[in-house]
C-alpha cells in the first residue's frame, strides 16, 4: 500500500486537521443492557487523511452518573486486546466501581473500529488456523518454525484477499482519533479514561496525539511503548512476564500437593510442568473442545500463560495437569465462536501489522526462537517467533508514536509486580516515556490487571482517590 502521507507531505497535513473532522450530529441513544446501560452508533471517517472515502461505525454505550450533581464528566473504558470488545465494560464495571467513581462520571464503553458492533474486520481464516497456538505462533515440538512461516503467509495472504478497506485503516493512531470523535460526540472539552493492557498504549497515544483533551487518565497494566518495536516488544515481554508470575502458581500448588501431585515444593511443581510439556509434544491426550482437540505441550503451554491472568484460574490450572499426569479424562476446553475468534484475529492483525514494520526473515528468527527456547522454556520461544506481520501486505501509514513527557502532568500508571502478559519492566519503560507526566503505582500481586482485580487495599484506593479528587502521590509508590 502506498504511505497515506508521502516524505515531505507531513508538513502539509498536520495532524490536528488529521484528527478534528466536521462535529458530530448529537447522538441518539436507546436502552441496551443493565445498569441504565444506553448504546448509539457514530459515523467516523474510514480514513481520517481522507474523510470523503466514507465512514464506518462505532458502536458507544453509556451510564449515565445517578448524581448530575457531582458530576465532573466521563469516564471512558478503552479495552484491551488489541480486538477486545468493550461496549459492555460500563455495566461490568457499574458492579464494581466505587460509589464515589460512579457519582462523579458517566461511564462510556465502545467497540473499538474492527470489532464487535462497530464494523466489524473479518480476514475469513479457516478454522484450523485461529487455533490459539498458532494466534500465539508456538514453534514445532523440536522448535522449528516453518508451520509458522506457512501460517503467518496464508494469514497475510487471507487478510489481503478478505480484508477489505476497512483493515488497512485499523491501527492506534486511528483508535486515539476515534476516542477523539467519542470525546466531540458526548461534547465534552476533556476526558478521563480508564485503559488496560493494550488499552494503556492507546491512552498513551491518544495522550500524546490530543495532550490539552485529557483529564485524568489511568493506565492499567501497561505495554512497553517502545516506538521502534511497539508489538514486537509486548509479545518479547511474555517471556519474561512467564517468569515473574509462575512462581505464584507454583507455590500454590506446591502446598495442595496433595491434591494435585504436582510436587512439594515450588522447584518441583515447575520440573513436573515443563517435563509434562514435553510429554504432550511427543504423545499429545485428547482434548474435547479443543482447537485442534488434543492437548498437546504448546496447548498446555498456552493454557498455562492464560490461566495465569488471575489467581482464580490457579485450581482449574491444576486440575487439568493432574487429569494430563494421570491420562485421566480432561476437563473440556472452552473456545470461542468462530465468529468472534475471526473478528479479534483480524483486528489484532491489522492493528500490530499497520503500526509498525516487522522483520520477516526466517532465518534470523529461526536463531532468535532457539536462544529463546533455551532461556525462557516456560513460553519455549513464542514470544519471538514469526507472524503474519513479516508478509503483511501494506505498508504502515505513519509512523509508530513516540510517547513523551510534553503534555498535563495528570497520569497515573498502577502495575502489578507479577504480571504474565505485560510485565513491570516493560511498564517502567512506559512511565520513563511520560516523564514528569506520570506517577507509578506499582502493586505487589500477581495477575493481569490492577485496579480493583486482586483485593490490593492501597493500590485500589490510590486510583479511586485520584479519579474523585484528582490527587496523586507525590512520587511513585509501592503498595504491599
Amino acid at each position: 500500500m502506498k504511505r497515506l502521507l508521502a516524505i515531505g507531505a507531513t508538513a502539509l497535513v498536520s495532524m490536528t486537521a488529521l484528527a478534528t473532522p466536521a462535529r458530530a450530529t448529537q447522538p441518539e441513544w436507546a436502552s441496551c443492557g443493565t445498569y441504565g446501560l444506553e448504546c448509539t452508533t457514530l459515523k467516523v471517517p474510514l480514513d481520517y487523511a481522507s474523510p470523503d472515502r466514507g465512514t464506518i461505525d462505532l458502536a458507544v454505550s453509556r451510564i449515565r452518573t445517578a448524581r448530575p450533581g457531582l458530576r465532573r464528566g466521563v469516564l471512558l473504558l478503552i479495552p484491551g486486546g488489541p480486538g477486545s470488545p468493550g461496549l459492555s465494560r460500563p455495566s461490568t464495571y457499574a458492579a464494581r466501581l466505587p460509589k464515589e467513581v460512579l457519582d462523579r462520571y458517566d461511564l462510556i464503553g465502545f467497540d473499538p473500529r474492527g470489532v464487535g458492533r462497530s464494523t466489524p474486520a473479518s480476514c475469513g481464516l479457516a478454522r484450523e488456523d485461529t487455533a490459539f497456538t498458532r494466534l500465539k505462533p508456538y514453534p514445532a515440538a523440536d522448535g522449528d518454525i516453518s508451520e509458522n512461516v506457512a501460517w503467518s503467509r496464508r494469514i497475510a495472504e487471507a487478510c489481503a484477499r478478505n480484508g477489505g478497506p476497512l483493515l488497512r485503516h485499523i491501527s492506534t493512531r486511528n483508535e486515539a482519533r476515534d476516542i477523539d470523535a467519542i470525546r466531540r460526540a458526548l461534547g465534552e472539552e476533556r476526558l478521563s479514561y480508564w485503559g488496560v493492557s493494550y488499552g494503556t498504549y492507546a491512552g498513551a497515544v491518544y495522550a500524546t496525539m490530543f495532550p490539552e483533551r485529557t483529564d485524568r487518565v489511568v493506565l492499567d497494566s501497561n505495554d512497553d511503548p517502545d516506538p521502534r518495536k511497539v508489538a514486537r516488544a509486548w509479545l518479547a515481554n511474555y517471556a519474561i512476564g512467564m517468569e515473574d508470575r509462575f512462581p505464584d502458581f507454583a507455590k500454590w500448588v506446591a502446598a495442595r500437593d496433595g491434591e494435585y501431585g504436582l510436587g512439594a515444593d515450588p522447584g518441583a511443581v515447575r520440573r513436573t510442568v515443563l517435563d509434562l510439556a514435553v510429554r504432550l509434544d511427543r504423545d499429545p491426550l485428547p482434548w474435547p473442545g479443543a482447537n485442534p482437540p488434543q492437548l498437546t505441550g504448546n496447548a498446555l503451554r498456552e493454557t498455562t500463560l492464560n490461566a495465569l491472568y488471575s489467581d482464580t484460574g490457579f485450581p482449574g490450572l491444576a486440575a487439568l495437569m493432574k487429569a494430563a499426569l494421570t491420562k485421566a479424562t480432561l476437563p473440556p476446553a472452552a473456545t470461542p465462536p468462530d465468529e468472534i475468534l475471526q473478528n479479534t484475529a483480524a483486528t489484532a492483525a491489522g492493528t500490530l501489522c499497520n503500526d509498525v514494520e516487522w522483520p520477516g526473515s526466517p532465518a534470523v528468527i529461526q536463531r532468535a526462537v532457539d536462544r529463546e527456547r533455551a532461556a525462557y522454556p516456560l513460553t519455549a520461544g513464542m514470544p519471538v517467533n514469526i507472524g503474519p506481520c513479516a508478509f503483511w501486505p501494506y505498508r504502515p501509514a505513519e509512523r509508530p508514536v513516540r510517547v513523551t513527557s510534553r503534555g498535563p502532568s495528570n497520569v497515573l500508571l498502577v502495575q502489578n509486580l507479577r504480571d504474565p502478559s505485560t510485565p513491570h519492566s516493560g511498564a517502567l519503560k512506559m512511565r520513563e516515556a511520560f516523564g514528569a507526566r506520570a506517577r507509578m503505582v506499582s502493586v505487589d500481586a500477581g495477575g493481569h490487571g490492577s485496579y480493583l482485580a486482586n483485593g490490593n487495599a492501597c493500590g485500589d484506593a490510590t486510583v479511586t482517590d485520584f479519579l474523585v479528587t484528582g490527587r496523586r502521590p507525590g512520587q511513585d509508590t509501592l503498595c504491599r
